[in-house]
């Protein structure tokens, strides 16, 4: 058996990929600035200074690599996280990234390609999977712009995937030898803003009105391209209206 241990272990990805990987016979190890609990497995580290790191990955064979904070410290956490796994001698190190991370000028999009590069030049057994947007991150911008008295949304398709599907994913590739960039990860079907907006209205039961947001630059055009979805790799089951309903 192989001890496994997930960072951004208390995140929304983290916590059911956590559950998923204790179903199998391999001890699980967490890792998160704030574990919430006393378990000798549970490993109270900050990522972005690195202190306490070594210690955790001592003994582990694989990380599956969740935590990221969309407002900076991702790169300075991959690179203590690769030295550490040197000096450790971990074998296998899953990554989870965003499908469109290569074409999309965005600053969080930048830096999670450029720590897939780090990670690909690290001379580690890596493994790499991009998803499309997930569940909580529409319902989390619907539920904002529903404070306004209408409610404005970008006029760009989305394929939004439950994160419950991603950590079966991530679980299972967790299990397996390190394979580079493995296929994307798609929600079930491309839709537009517009109607996920009007699903989140109709079981909210909330009255606004829909206003379709364009914005200039690059990384609004990227978006209405499509660069951010895989239609062809559309393997999530659960869709934003179930995903919704499943909370009412």
């Amino acid at each position: 058996m192989n001890t496994i241990l997930v960072t951004g272990a208390t995140g929304t990805l983290g916590i059911p990929l956590v559950e998923q990987l204790r179903r199998t016979d391999h001890p699980v190890h967490t890792l998160s600035r704030h574990p919430g609990t006393l378990a000798d497995t549970a490993h109270a580290v900050d990522l972005r200074t690195g202190r306490g790191l070594t210690q955790a990955l001592t003994g582990v064979h694989t990380v599956v690599h969740c935590a990221t904070s969309p407002t900076g410290g991702d790169i300075q956490a991959a690179t203590h996280l690769i030295r550490a796994a040197r000096t450790t001698g971990l074998t296998h190190l899953v990554y989870i990234s965003i499908v469109g991370c290569d074409q999309i000028p965005l600053g969080y999009y930048r830096t999670k390609h450029t720590v897939e590069e780090a990670l690909l030049a690290s001379g580690l057994g890596v493994t790499i999977l991009r998803t499309t947007q997930f569940h909580p991150l529409i319902e989390d911008i619907c539920a904002r712009a529903c404070r306004l008295p209408v409610m404005p949304y970008p006029d760009i398709d989305v394929q939004p995937i439950d994160p419950a599907e991603v950590a079966l994913r991530l679980a299972r590739l967790a299990l397996e030898e390190p394979a580079g960039r493995v296929p994307d990860l798609g929600g079930p079907q491309v839709e537009s803003f517009h109607d996920l907006a009007r699903t989140y209205l109709d079981t909210t039961r909330t009255a606004r009105r829909l206003i379709p947001l364009r914005l200039p630059g690059a990384t609004f055009a990227a978006y209405r391209s499509g660069a951010h979805l895989t239609p062809d790799q559309a393997v999530g089951r659960t869709t934003f209206a179930q995903y919704l309903a499943r909370d009412q």
